[in-house]
């Protein structure tokens, strides 16, 4: 694992976790879409850093498992998306292991997926609504 992973790296990662059918459920939508277009990236990627580091980088994150909400943060959804909003699935879908805290490198390789994520979801476009029943 790189600090920065080239684009296309974490591209066919992204790519390889929204084949799961669990984290493939995961867009941006409404309030997280504006807060994520009105914010921009560098705020976006200051909260991400923070909110990692709070809830994820310790080496027993408080709730671990449940800290992450699945709304009213694009971080938070886009953990979900991307498999790191827990530190179980660090260790499964990233290989990073539990019981220790981050090291600086896996806090920024964590962030940096959060905002490929969120930066892909925003240049895909709004998500379409069915109209029907």
């Amino acid at each position: 694992m790189t600090v920065s992973p080239d684009p296309r790296s974490l591209d066919q990662r992204l790519d390889a976790l929204a084949r799961q059918p669990f984290r493939a459920r995961f867009r941006l939508r409404g309030p997280e879409r504006v807060t994520a277009a009105e914010k921009g990236p560098a705020t976006i990627r200051w909260h991400a850093y923070d909110l990692v580091a709070k809830r994820l980088a310790p080496a027993e994150p408080y709730k671990d498992g449940k800290q992450t909400p699945y709304r009213g943060h694009p971080v938070f959804v886009a953990q979900h998306a991307t498999a790191t909003c827990c530190r179980n699935c660090l260790l499964r879908l990233h290989g990073i292991p539990k019981g220790r805290q981050l090291s600086r490198a896996e806090h920024l390789y964590v962030v940096e997926v959060i905002c490929r994520w969120i930066e892909r979801e925003l240049t895909r476009g709004p998500v379409e609504t069915s109209g029907g029943d």
